[in-house]
């Protein structure tokens, strides 16, 4: 059996094919090409699986994001490539109503960062700063503006109102600062400076706050916002349209080519009611002396003249000012930036007297022929307490002797009013000043006005505790006590009296080139009730006595006359004024050299002309002044000539 197999596995061996391989060679070379093949395939299918789910889930990928993520990436495409840049309007020009500019623009440089170009912004500042002076409150400005409210990848100010060397030196390194631009724009300028500051306003840098409450798309690209003054006012109309342009920018963010363009639309222009001939005869006549000076046209209530003084010049909030400059404007004891002539608040003394006496006349308390003993002293019954007449000194009471009511206006007999007031009731006289205007904000479009204050018994119990006592009216009744008003309240007051009872508003605004987006003008003020005509006449012929009445056999001389009356060219009815700062007590002289300079009397005058036609009212107060008719008087009467000797010269 043995020899068997071995002959079989011989034989077989032995057998070969036609290539004369063995035949088991050859069998083992096919299976073996064929398990190969297998494999191969094998290897080849998963590749291709693997090939196929990388393509799938590229293809996936590129579906998330041409498609679902379409507009998301898109957009960021776009702001890589693309950056739209706003446009800020030129804004609207003031002019006063001889077309001379109270408000302009002039073009500026400015230094501009897009931070979200720029890989490290405290690198990007300090590189900045070996080519240009930047200041530690620039670049902390810039900071906060930075981190705060924005639109991305819009531009951040770091610097304004760069010069021509600063300019060539950015211009030189431009390539150095990817993110960094110089623009273009035009900023704010007052060509009279302090002169008009309180009359225009200004306009300020936006702030963090400002931010919170402004229509960010309507001020986009602006950095600055009116803020004070006919600029606060008139901001919808002054400020304009903002316009776009789309830029294309390269990798390092600079721009290139503009690929699309909005036009801005400008701010409108306005024309005001001020006349700076005016204006500068009262800034010239009230001097380095703190007080106001306003001047209306009775007629229309058209402002001619607004001067505050200590007053700030605006293009320093334009250009930007050091926190110590700040501080010193909001800390000064003379508080430039208050606006006497509209927010500040003063007793107005003696020039209520005509008022009170229409009123005494419509009421029926008194008449014109009716006559009192002006000893220079007053006591109401059963009290102790003396009420002084204006020329009272100790050892000499003064007084004005025989005064009737036409006496009373031209000399300002306190103790005529003392006993008119008690014949009044305090409601009576109350209501007849509310008619003119105290108490209440009838201007049409002056900003920051005050209503300032008329007493009365509800006010009286409501703010001390207390009742209205006869004293109050006594008080009230020669415009002391709680009375305040402002001086451009108390223009608007004379305003009646030169119009015989017909009310207008104080406004600033005489035109504009296009219809303003502000609100419409406020009704019209009813006449004032009571007063006949011949009343109004009256009262008028009386103020004309304090100016023009002198040593010419009359008597006793209105009490302007010796300061202003004499070589006046026209008809001025006035009515001077003096408001007690601190109280006197009884028996004691009001000394005034010896007083504190703030604490001396505020000196007021108040007047119109011609008094027959006036064109023109002035009200004038001298803080700490003394006297109205020697002080304040002068002022008005530099004002007055400088509107109407003109005029009259060219008849």
């Amino acid at each position: 059996m043995d020899s068997d197999r071995q002959r079989r596995r011989e034989g077989g061996l032995g057998r070969r094919g036609a290539e004369g391989i063995p035949l088991v060679a050859q069998n083992l070379a096919v299976e073996d090409r064929s398990a190969e093949m297998q494999a191969f395939g094998r290897r080849v299918l998963v590749l291709f699986l693997v090939m196929l789910g990388l393509v799938g889930i590229l293809v996936l990928r590129m579906l998330h994001l041409q498609v679902l993520q379409y507009e998301k990436y898109r957009t960021r495409s776009e702001e890589n490539r693309m950056e739209m840049m706003p446009l800020p309007p030129a804004r609207g020009l003031i002019f006063d109503r001889s077309g001379n500019r109270l408000a302009e623009n002039r073009p500026v440089f400015n230094l501009v960062v897009v931070p979200e170009r720029v890989d490290d912004i405290e690198q990007r500042l300090l590189e900045l700063a070996t080519v240009i002076s930047l200041s530690a409150e620039e670049v902390e400005q810039f900071r906060q503006r930075s981190t705060g409210s924005r639109r991305p990848f819009g531009s951040v100010l770091l610097k304004a109102s760069l010069d021509e060397e600063e300019i060539a030196a950015l211009s030189v390194n431009r390539h150095r600062f990817a993110g960094v631009e110089v623009e273009a724009r035009t900023s704010r300028h007052y060509p009279y400076g302090y002169l008009t500051g309180h009359a225009v306003g200004s306009v300020r840098r936006i702030t963090q706050e400002d931010l919170q409450t402004l229509d960010r798309a309507r001020y986009s690209g602006t950095n600055f916002i009116g803020k004070r003054g006919v600029e606060k006012f008139y901001e919808r109309s002054l400020h304009g349209r903002v316009g776009n342009q789309w830029v294309e920018t390269d990798a390092y963010g600079f721009r290139r080519k503009v690929l699309d363009f909005e036009p801005p639309a400008p701010g409108q222009n306005i024309t005001l009611h001020l006349d700076v001939r005016v204006q500068i005869a009262a800034a010239a006549a009230l001097g380095e002396r703190r007080g106001a000076v306003i001047a209306l046209d009775p007629r229309s209530g058209g402002v001619l003249a607004l001067v505050s003084n200590p007053s700030y010049d605006p293009n320093e909030f334009v250009l930007g000012m050091a926190p110590q400059r700040y501080r010193e404007l909001v800390n000064s004891r003379d508080k430039p930036l208050l606006n006497r002539a509209v927010s500040g608040l003063y007793a107005p003394g003696s020039t209520v007297k005509p008022i009170l006496g229409l009123a005494a006349l419509s009421y029926g308390a008194v008449d014109w022929d009716e006559e009192i003993l002006d000893r220079g002293t007053f006591r109401l019954p059963g009290q102790a307490r003396i009420y002084r007449d204006w020329n009272w000194k100790p050892g000499n009471p003064g007084g004005q002797g025989i005064v009737d009511l036409n006496r009373a206006i031209y000399r300002s007999s306190n103790i005529y009013f003392y006993n008119m007031g008690v014949r009044l009731q305090a409601a009576q006289m109350v209501g007849f000043l509310r008619q003119f205007g105290y108490g209440e904000l009838t201007a049409a479009d002056v900003e920051g006005a005050s209503a300032g204050l008329v007493p009365d018994a509800v006010w009286k119990q409501g703010a001390r505790g207390e009742p209205w006592y006869p004293g109050d009216s006594v008080n009230l009744s020669i415009g002391q006590g709680d009375l305040l008003v402002t001086p451009l309240q108390a223009a608007a007051a004379v305003a009646v009296l030169a119009n015989r009872g017909r009310r207008v508003r104080p406004r600033l605004l005489l035109a504009s080139d296009r219809p303003l987006l502000e609100a419409d003008p406020l009704p019209t003020l009813p006449p004032v009730d009571g007063p006949s005509a011949d009343d109004w006449e009256r009262m008028v012929d009386a103020m004309e006595d304090v100016v023009h009445r002198g040593n010419k056999g009359y008597g006793q001389n209105g009490t302007a006359w010796a300061h202003i009356g004499q070589g006046l060219g026209y008809r001025m009815a006035g009515k001077s004024g003096t408001a007690q700062v601190v109280e006197i007590k009884q028996g004691e002289a009001y000394e005034e050299a010896e007083l504190d300079e703030r604490n001396r009397k505020h000196a007021w005058f108040v007047a119109f002309a011609p008094a027959d036609a006036p064109a023109i009212v002035v009200s004038v107060l001298v803080e700490n002044g003394g006297g109205g008719s020697s002080v304040a008087g002068p002022v008005a009467r530099d004002v007055l000539d400088a509107y109407l000797l003109p005029k009259l010269a060219a008849r």
